[in-house]
């Protein structure tokens, strides 16, 4: 974590035509809380305006200034990201427009916000589908992996992206079944590989100065634990639960049962290209 203090609820204007409003949910797993990007001069553009609370809604108020809202547009539907959009829908009159609805029911633990059931959009945007407004354009890039209905905005007129979740400054993103899947999320990672993007603006963390360089760090860091797991099979037949000792040694015990919702996802890859078989929660390679 950086040093307090935080600049929560401040305007920061970070481009001329990029300003950011940090929400007040910092945690272990959102960092400092999750950051609303504004985007325009005269008519705005409001993303992933965030979880459903008051001081932020007014805090992004007095941001917008009076100014017309064109669209609120959601990356995900994690209640860090999306449940703003109803309060701040109401107060401007704007429409909600991104990702579809996702409705997803597990009791498997959590390292991440659960999803945020009441959202409904005024639209959704396929991939490759632009909203545009004075002087500004966003086109959706479909990136699923830490949810199935995730997506990145990229900024035509400064070559940025807005990245959500998928790819943050801070930490590499939770891809946790049985919505995330491993194999999108690599796919989604190597689409942006072949980007040229200037920057990214995730929706926590700082922003991202050398993104594909991060990217092929991402890459490597789960080809990484998939040869970790691959190892250990190697050795016996193993459940998660004992792989997640040995694989998060040191990691606070309380993180262990999502860190094995984790494991769980790069398996779930790797038995679907017949690499490993899994027989009453007994994980072999095949």
């Amino acid at each position: 974590m950086p040093p307090q203090p935080w600049p929560t609820g401040d305007v920061e204007q970070i481009e001329p035509l990029i300003a950011r409003v940090l929400a007040a949910n910092a945690s272990p797993f959102t960092y400092t809380g999750t950051q609303t990007y504004l985007v325009g001069t005269t008519d705005l553009a409001v993303i992933d305006p965030g979880p459903d609370d008051a001081q932020h809604i007014e805090a992004l108020t007095r941001a917008i200034a009076g100014r017309s809202v064109a669209a609120i547009m959601c990356t995900h539907t994690h209640r860090d990201h999306s449940p703003a959009a109803r309060g701040l829908a109401e107060a401007t009159g704007a429409p909600i427009i991104g990702c579809a609805p996702l409705h997803i029911h597990s009791d498997a633990p959590r390292a991440d916000a659960p999803f945020d059931q009441d959202y409904a959009p005024d639209r959704v945007l396929d991939d490759g589908e632009a909203m545009t407004g004075t002087g500004w354009t966003l086109r959706a890039l479909a990136t699923p992996g830490h949810t199935s209905n995730h997506l990145c905005f990229a900024l035509e007129e400064s070559d940025a992206l807005f990245t959500g979740d998928h790819v943050m400054g801070w930490s590499t993103s939770v891809v946790m079944p049985p919505d995330g899947d491993m194999g999108d999320y690599l796919a989604s990672l190597a689409l942006l590989y072949t980007r040229e993007d200037r920057i990214y603006y995730p929706a926590h963390g700082p922003a991202v100065e050398k993104p594909r360089q991060l990217v092929r760090g991402m890459v490597g860091h789960r080809r990484a634990r998939e040869r970790q797991i691959m190892r250990l099979l190697a050795e016996e037949p193993r459940s998660i639960a004992a792989m997640v000792p040995i694989m998060y040694k040191g990691v606070d015990e309380g993180l262990w049962p999502a860190a094995g919702q984790s494991v769980l996802a790069h398996l779930q890859q790797l038995e679907r290209s017949g690499t490993v078989v899994c027989s009453e929660d007994i994980w072999a390679i095949n």
